[in-house]
């Protein structure tokens, strides 16, 4: 998603362009936009946005089917349709100019002076993208922001309110991801799966991509966070937990690296995990994660799990994705158990003295959650410039936004942050 701002963006004719809208993903991030557009666009005026893609069939069907889920007549005439292929330098060039699938895009937002919100959570595309055009983003006064969807705004403005909750330094903070689903189950569209096998089958280029960014390392502040077992009980929850495979850990530690080497804030250590049910689960997805990491090391086997990912994920992933009845009835909890020492407490001396619990819930993750969160994002993107880093960058979520009202507009649209124990000592 392009947004408006950097260079010159009151000559611009869009505020927001929803690029890749006829995909799978982006015909609920259309039907976000709407409703965003529909309760008194920016800052009181209306929100001039468009949709872009490489048909114009395709694109006009996204804004019938937005029109009528959300009870509209039509949509097309107040919305722009721009036409254009990730292919083509030119095209994209055109579509930044007037306002993420992959690098090019991001050149092209850099470049034409274009802000740009992506829902992309593999750390080996996010952090070589700050490789390449973090300098030249902050030379362009331009924001680029990715893994803005599920991936990883609930986990990373989760800390931050964790810790903005607690009266104290906050110092280490567990997350721990539940959905619920209803009687028609939970699916996801193979997209995301595509996404995990060739993400772990690049693992090695993230090393060597992190040595050549160079990170300094962030320090440990408290004691020590200890590392949880690959599959282990949780005694909270009354079921078994696994680390969480996404892209959480990566984003979190980036904002942290972030608010403590440029704000000079105390750094919050985090792990993620996911629960997973009972021995039933943990026996079933050991036998699926052990083929699954065998199949993903060699290119046969990255074929297969791409080509039939309904069967290698036991009917998880489809190449349809979800259907409405299965969005409807599942939703997501991500808690956080915070530590960490109360106000006058040296946090170089002692044990943790004080500990939090907080949430984040939400409807379905993957295609509701996702475009709520991406959507707001780009209006805290608008809306909030004066509360963003200084400079334009490449950025993780948490580091963008930690200062604007993002998570207040994110509660007011289902996506809620709550306290559910006040700090203990």
């Amino acid at each position: 998603m392009a947004a408006g701002g950097g260079t010159k963006a009151a000559e611009r004719p869009y505020d927001l362009v929803v690029l890749g809208a006829s995909g799978f993903t982006g015909q609920f991030v259309v039907e976000e936009v709407s409703r965003a557009a529909g309760r008194g666009g920016l800052c009181g005026a209306a929100l001039r946005w468009a949709v872009a893609g490489r048909s114009r069939e395709k694109l006009r069907a996204v804004l019938e089917r937005a029109a009528e889920r959300l009870g509209k007549a039509a949509l097309g005439a107040e919305v722009g349709v721009l036409l254009c292929d990730v292919g083509d330098a030119g095209s994209l060039a055109a579509m930044a100019r007037q306002a993420f699938f992959g690098e090019p895009v991001v050149e092209a937002c850099v470049e034409n002076g274009a802000n740009c919100i992506d829902i992309s959570g593999e750390p080996q595309f996010l952090e070589g993208m700050y490789l390449k055009y973090n300098e030249r983003a902050a030379e362009k006064g331009v924001y680029i922001v990715g893994s803005c969807g599920f991936d990883s705004i609930p986990a990373d403005m989760g800390v931050l309110y964790t810790r903005d909750k607690l009266k104290g330094t906050l110092t280490a903070v567990e997350s721990f991801l539940s959905v619920k689903s209803g009687p028609e189950g939970v699916c996801v569209h193979d997209g995301t799966w595509k996404s995990a096998v060739y993400g772990l089958a690049d693992e090695d280029n993230l090393r060597k991509l992190r040595k050549k960014i160079g990170y300094a390392p962030v320090p440990v502040v408290g004691a020590k966070l200890k590392k949880r077992g690959f599959v282990f009980y949780n005694q909270e929850f009354k079921e078994y937990s696994i680390p969480f495979m996404g892209s959480d850990g990566s984003v979190v530690k980036r904002t942290q690296r972030y608010l403590h080497t440029e704000l000079e804030e105390t750094p919050v250590q985090y792990g993620a995990y996911v629960n997973i049910g009972g021995l039933g689960s943990v026996i079933k997805l050991m036998f699926a994660g052990m083929l699954f990491l065998l199949l993903v090391k060699f290119n046969f086997g990255r074929k297969l799990l791409t080509k039939y990912p309904e069967f290698f994920s036991a009917g998880r992933f489809t190449k349809e994705g979800p259907t409405q009845k299965q969005m409807d009835g599942t939703s997501f909890t991500m808690t956080f158990f915070g530590e960490g020492y109360s106000e006058g407490q040296d946090p170089q001396k002692g044990k943790p003295n004080v500990k939090i619990c907080t949430e984040v819930k939400g409807p379905e993750p993957g295609y509701i959650a996702t475009p709520i969160a991406m959507v707001q994002a780009a209006v805290s993107l608008l809306e909030d410039a004066a509360s963003l880093p200084k400079k334009g960058g490449v950025y993780s979520p948490g580091a963008a936004f930690s200062k604007t009202k993002l998570i207040d507009r994110l509660n007011r649209r289902g996506v809620e942050f709550s306290v559910i124990s006040k700090p203990e000592v």
